[in-house]
């Protein structure tokens, strides 16, 4: 079916100067075929949006260690040293922030709202540049959306229609992942009929998902 595309198709969509969404945590969860492929073509010039900067040898890090990203958002990077030398020799913009804030961030486009008021950072570095709003005596954050010309996410599987279902901690970000981009890439273990997946079982919808890669 039309959703059904391979490997190389998927990792072609991908195009120099792009904004790109990334699932995974520390890897966990992340789409690792695609990312090798990504790797392979040498695509640049990439904005990332992630949880994190991977480790050197598995998951984005891969693509951190190739510099093909010009500007990262994240929650940390500590776990690949070649991210945070980056940073310092200012060869990677490099925008940390707060977890949850992240995650309510890439929420917040997908759902269409404006940002998110939060009182994480108020008083700290993360306050630079950003509006403060007060509400009932309390200061907040404006935290803007974060939205992505294509998300690459992972899942356990997927039937013909792109309905996704996850397994274990592999369901972090890509539901919210799969809400908040122009094109949104499934990578899955399994490709099974339409009925095979309990509504229940269900985590992301296929109306999200516009292809699916991988499978038996």
């Amino acid at each position: 079916m039309a959703k059904l595309v391979t490997i190389d198709d998927a990792a072609n969509m991908v195009k120099d100067g792009m904004t790109i969404m990334v699932g995974g945590f520390m890897g966990c969860g992340s789409p690792h075929r695609i990312i090798d492929k990504l790797v392979e073509r040498g695509v640049k010039d990439l904005t990332l949006i992630c949880n994190d900067a991977g480790f050197p040898d598995y998951g984005v890090g891969k693509m951190v260690m190739q510099k093909q990203f010009k500007k990262i958002y994240a929650s940390h990077i500590g776990l690949n040293p070649n991210a945070g030398k980056q940073m310092n020799e200012g060869e990677t913009e490099i925008i940390l922030v707060p977890q949850g804030t992240l995650a309510e961030r890439i929420r917040c486009a997908g759902a269409g709202l404006g940002g998110v008021l939060t009182p994480t950072g108020v008083g700290t570095i993360v306050q630079e540049g950003k509006k403060v709003i007060n509400v009932d005596g309390k200061d907040y954050l404006l935290e803007l959306p974060l939205r992505a010309d294509i998300a690459i996410i992972e899942a356990y599987r997927s039937d013909r229609m792109g309905n996704l279902q996850y397994r274990g901690s592999t369901r972090n970000f890509g539901e919210i992942m799969a809400t908040a981009a122009d094109t949104v890439i499934a990578e899955v273990r399994e490709v099974v009929d339409v009925g095979e997946i309990s509504p229940d079982h269900v985590h992301t919808p296929g109306i999200f998902i516009d292809y699916i890669t991988g499978g038996n």
